[in-house]
């Protein structure tokens, strides 16, 4: 099985925010770092953007259970 790996714009257009907050996040731990494709080149693996963005939903839906 092929690993998809996304872009910097592919990350931004799944989950909606900048480049600035992403890698805010990525500085506190709270998103996926990035994997080193070459010297100038980094993406994200899909599957640990999907896992995040779930991870994410699970969180909202527990915390509006709540209300």
């Amino acid at each position: 099985m092929a690993v998809k790996i996304l872009r910097l714009s592919g990350v931004i257009g799944a989950i909606g925010v900048g480049k600035t907050t992403i890698y805010q996040w990525i500085k506190d731990g709270a998103f996926p770092a990035p994997v080193r494709l070459g010297v100038r080149s980094v993406g994200w693996r899909a599957a640990d953007i999907d896992a995040w963005l779930e991870a994410r939903e699970q969180v909202t839906r527990a915390s509006n259970a709540g209300v």
